[in-house]
């Protein structure tokens, strides 16, 4: 089992252990009863199993601007385009490009497959650029459930077209909240990560992701520093 999906699994593990089942319920996809740390490890699990599936996601940012996520389980490759940038991770490469007004050039690194799982580069360098990211979200839901004092309450909403749990948290003065879509995907954050405001909404999700998602993008620059075979 990759060591990143080890980890996310053994934190929400340890929120049963934690916490009583009692306090606010919700309902699993059966519509049996979940209780507080049942739900959060719920959640957590559908998000860590999504990150070694295939699909693509779009969401709409704060201010205007969009984001999308694509990744592949055969061949692994993933792939995060948000405004002004984009990171793509395969099995030949790790390219990373910039877009100003006037070009974007890319640069292609040789390949860094983190435990296994290319998804775990991609969302670590999204995270650098502001952005919120599925295991930003797991590790943020674990703590809430772990500290006695948050306040964690349940509601369920529809994004694009999709059914979502959803979770709103306040802790020590502190507010997110966070939904997650029945396929396991990041459906909605409002809240705070590294200590900045951030907001984002999915717009749209397919199980099917276009090979073009992980090209890079066309008329850009490219340097490709990977070692040349002799």
């Amino acid at each position: 089992m990759p060591a990143a999906s080890t980890t996310l699994r053994v934190l929400a593990a340890s929120v049963i252990a934690s916490l009583s089942v009692t306090g606010c319920q919700a309902l699993d996809d059966a519509g049996v009863a979940l209780g507080r740390a049942d739900l959060v490890n719920d959640l957590a699990a559908r998000m860590d199993r999504a990150l070694e599936r295939t699909w693509a996601a779009e969401y709409q940012l704060t201010g205007g601007g969009t984001a999308s996520i694509a990744q592949t389980a055969k061949p692994l490759r993933s792939t995060y385009a948000w405004p002004g940038g984009k990171i793509t991770v395969t099995q030949e490469a790790v390219t990373r490009c910039a877009s100003t007004t006037a070009r974007t050039s890319c640069t292609m690194s040789p390949p860094v497959l983190t435990a296994g799982k290319p998804s775990v580069v991609v969302y670590d360098e999204a995270r650098k650029q502001g952005l919120v990211t599925p295991p930003a979200v797991i590790r943020l839901l674990t703590a809430a459930a772990l500290e006695p004092e948050a306040v964690i309450k349940q509601s369920d909403t529809t994004l694009a077209g999709h059914h979502a749990t959803c979770v709103d948290v306040t802790d020590a003065g502190e507010r997110f909240t966070a939904c997650v879509t029945t396929e396991g995907v990041l459906g909605s954050f409002t809240g705070t990560l590294d200590g900045r405001p951030a907001e984002i909404t999915l717009s749209h999700y397919t199980d099917t992701v276009e090979a073009g998602a992980f090209a890079v993008p066309a008329g850009a620059g490219v340097v490709d520093r990977r070692p040349k075979a002799s």
